[in-house]
């Protein structure tokens, strides 16, 4: 495949900087909850330009020519451009594939859910009936073992996978899959919370949305129920559905649903294994900066009165 150089680039680079967050999480926690000072005005730029387009629910938002989605009340959506900025000012980057951001308005919303799509065929799902999750989270230990080894090297932190927090499901009748595994810094205390990506997955005709839901492990239990609602509330168009799919005339992705779930993606697809999907995703923002935007949410998106009112 000609694109796997391309990501094994991508994905050294994402955890280059997923390290490098993790490692100012302290310092940052000493400042302000919204981020650093010198980041500050960055930080309230960016919130401030999603704040003028930001599409509101109730409201249904276009995703490419692919799907739309049903945001509910108290949510919003916000473009890829303007959320890019923002994931950025917060030192994260962003692919070819991010298409923007969901966040709740609630005074309490520690949240967010990344939204890609990565259009590289149509994903056979025929494993879905044969996959062990015991065996899927040995792999994805596997891979976490092995990119310790590569972190140690580098006098990085080393990481320990934990088990499930929701093993992989697959809903074969409307094509959705979900998955959650749980880790924590090596030697971090038991009782420190930890961030989470819940992974949720929605397949179509040229590829898959992933809804990416970023929280922490004190308030998974309760946010599971957002996740699963912005799923079921993605549908794709027709001519785009996995239902559509023409074997004649389309491309078939080189990997199956198993390449969806952590580790086995690297396997799967030949990419170096010291990469680490587990760790990519799993570390993408550390706590501190959920906290900062919470901060965010309430200052730019809190719901105002309308003229009505």
């Amino acid at each position: 495949m000609s694109h796997r150089p391309v990501r094994a680039c991508r994905l050294l680079s994402g955890l280059a900087l997923v390290l490098s967050l993790m490692l100012a999480g302290p310092v940052l926690a000493q400042q302000p909850s919204d981020g650093a000072p010198d980041h500050q005005a960055e930080i309230d730029a960016a919130w401030q330009a999603a704040e003028k387009v930001a599409i509101r629910g109730p409201g249904t938002v276009k995703l490419l020519d692919q799907a739309k989605l049903q945001v509910p009340a108290s949510e919003v959506f916000i473009p890829a451009a303007e959320a890019g900025s923002i994931m950025h000012a917060y030192g994260n980057s962003v692919g070819d594939t991010f298409v923007g951001l969901v966040t709740g308005t609630g005074d309490d919303d520690q949240w967010m859910v990344v939204v890609d799509f990565i259009k590289e065929g149509y994903i056979k799902d025929d494993d879905a009936k044969t996959w062990n999750a015991d065996d899927l989270l040995s792999n994805i230990r596997e891979g976490t073992e092995a990119t310790n080894k590569q972190r140690a090297a580098d006098g990085y932190p080393e990481l320990d996978v934990l088990g499930w927090i929701e093993p992989p499901t697959y809903d074969a009748a409307n094509r959705r899959l979900v998955w959650s595994a749980s880790g924590r810094i090596r030697n971090a205390p038991a009782d420190e919370p930890q961030v989470v990506n819940y992974n949720t997955y929605a397949l179509g005709r040229d590829g898959y949305f992933s809804l990416n839901l970023l929280t922490n492990s004190g308030r998974i239990e309760a946010e599971k129920p957002i996740a699963r609602g912005l799923l079921a509330a993605l549908g794709y168009v027709p001519g785009k559905r996995y239902e559509d799919f023409d074997g004649s005339t389309d491309k078939v992705a080189a990997y199956g649903l198993a390449a969806l779930v952590g580790a086995v993606a690297v396997k799967k697809l030949g990419l170096l294994a010291v990469i680490g999907v587990f760790v990519l995703k799993v570390w993408k923002l550390a706590a501190v900066v959920l906290l900062g935007i919470s901060a965010a949410i309430r200052r730019f998106f809190r719901r105002r009165p309308s003229a009505d009112e």
